[in-house]
């Protein structure tokens, strides 16, 4: 038996949650957390073979998609509401932050970065809300970053979808909640995942990143996870338009 990581949320005992991007990194740790609290757990990913391995490892059920063809992404969780019965939680997780070159930047790469980055999260929870409204209640989380607040150079792509997320986070917010249905937004920092570790995360760079944070440590997807439980938990119905930050106050430098 996995050991327990996470505080026990009595609401999220078979809820129905469905993450985009659950194959690795943060998604992975959410994956796990959820599985966890005996929710009913459904990710979607591109990347089938560790997408299996993880779904085994955590009693959870893996959907292979590529997120960028929206057609195939609505049929998915349809699918699952089908399967299912209902659609409690989605957590929109999904997202590409490699760099880029501002001037080298061609509009089919700008495109792409923004269907990486930002429409799936409209088109899943789209869908997801259409399903939510017939049972009159349900939670979405959108996936944000403080790499927009910081004005991050070298990703506009990313940043500029991760600052759209914000505004589609408060939209939803008014548009869905007359439905029973809570919109929130969770914002990452420097979070140290295995991508990161393996592309980025030098002894410097983890070096300089300590030393923006006021607190002195080093955030892990869990850090992540842990937020999603809370506002994805009865425990947080009072939240909705909200975006819930987990930097450790990089965003404050």
């Amino acid at each position: 038996m996995t050991e327990q990581r996470y505080t026990r949320y009595a609401s999220l005992r078979h809820k129905i949650v469905v993450i985009t991007g659950g194959a690795s990194g943060i998604g992975a740790d959410l994956v796990a957390a959820f599985s966890e609290q005996q929710s009913h757990v459904h990710f979607l990913d591109i990347a089938r073979e560790t997408g299996e391995a993880l779904a085994q490892q955590h009693g959870a059920n893996f959907h292979c998609c590529d997120l960028r063809d929206a057609e195939a992404l609505r049929l998915t969780i349809k699918e699952i509401a089908a399967k299912e019965g209902r659609l409690d939680v989605l957590i929109n997780n999904a997202a590409n932050d490699d760099r880029h070159d501002f001037f080298s930047i061609e509009p089919a790469y700008w495109r792409d970065r923004l269907a990486v980055n930002l429409d799936h999260q409209f088109f899943a929870s789209q869908t997801a809300a259409a399903l939510m409204r017939e049972h009159g209640s349900g939670c979405i989380l959108l996936t944000s970053s403080t790499s927009f607040m910081k004005g991050r150079p070298g990703m506009v792509g990313y940043t500029t979808a991760k600052a759209a997320i914000v505004g589609l986070n408060q939209t939803m917010a008014r548009e869905l909640g007359p439905l029973g249905i809570r919109v929130n937004c969770i914002v990452p920092g420097a979070i140290s995942t295995p991508r990161q570790q393996a592309l980025w995360r030098t002894p410097e760079a983890k070096a300089d990143i300590r030393a923006m944070q006021p607190l002195d440590i080093e955030l892990l997807g869990r850090d992540v996870a842990a937020m999603a439980l809370f506002v994805a938990s009865n425990d947080a119905r009072g939240c909705t338009g909200a975006q819930f930050v987990v930097d450790a106050g990089i965003r404050l430098n």
